[in-house]
């Protein structure tokens, strides 16, 4: 009998020593995936963070990207709203261009018609170099390939000359008819427009234009050595003096 208590005592003992390593078994078991599933979270979370660090961090940067953008947008705006402003005034500047031009070609055409009148009905001072600088001149209008404001500055130019002619005294050669229908080879001297004298290369002969009668006239009223006198100063031989020359025009011309 009591071999059979013993027996069942240590056989009870024995299933309780089972069922307790079991239990325990399974809480070593739930405690280990409880850890791994906890490693797992974590591990998780901290990707997460990670990602949301770097999400953050492209998010920024998108931000710094779309405010640099806006700030070159404005600047694209100023610049075509400059861009438009110079464009309308370049049309302007065109239209006005073009309203001078419209205006100064009639204008140079009358200046040129003024100018041929001038060298035709003036004293012969260099007649046929002023008649080929008109001619020139006129051929120059009809050409495509010459700005108009180099055609208007070679007109301005030729009148510049004349204008200098009027104020200076030179001498050259040239070919003169003289009142008895020869043709003479010549030495001119002019002063001014006012007085147009020759000698011939001989420095026998003098004579004179007289602008009413439109012909070259024999000089003997003033002596050969203040004709030659002028002619040196004309020449720059002799210093500058007081000249007593024949008036080639009328005296109210000259006033």
């Amino acid at each position: 009998m009591t071999f059979y208590k013993a027996s069942a005592a240590a056989l009870l003992m024995a299933t309780v020593a089972t069922a307790h390593g079991s239990d325990l078994d399974k809480a070593q078991k739930i405690q280990s995936h409880t850890n791994t599933a906890a490693a797992k979270s974590q591990s998780l979370i901290n990707a997460s963070a990670e990602n949301s660090q770097l999400l953050q961090a492209e998010i920024e940067l998108l931000q710094e990207e779309v405010r640099n953008l806006e700030i070159y947008q404005r600047h694209l705006t100023s610049l075509i709203h400059s861009q438009e402003q110079e464009k309308s005034s370049l049309a302007s500047q065109i239209s006005e261009i073009q309203s001078t031009r419209q205006g100064i070609v009639p204008l140079m055409y009358d200046m040129l018609v003024e100018l041929k009148e001038l060298v035709v009905n003036d004293v012969p001072l260099k007649a046929e170099q002023r008649k080929e600088r008109v001619e020139k001149l006129e051929l120059l209008m009809s050409r495509a390939d010459v700005a108009e404001a180099e055609k208007f500055r070679r007109i301005l130019e030729a009148y510049q000359i004349e204008l200098d002619y009027g104020s200076r005294i030179g001498a050259y050669q040239a070919q003169i008819q003289t009142v008895d229908g020869k043709a003479r080879q010549a030495e001119l001297l002019h002063f001014g427009r006012i007085s147009l004298i020759a000698r011939s290369l001989s420095g026998q002969a003098f004579w004179y234009w007289n602008q009413q009668q439109k012909q070259w006239m024999e000089l003997t009223q003033i002596p050969a050595s203040e004709l030659n006198r002028a002619f040196d100063v004309a020449n720059q031989k002799v210093a500058p003096a007081l000249l007593y020359l024949p008036l080639s025009v009328a005296a109210k011309e000259v006033m």
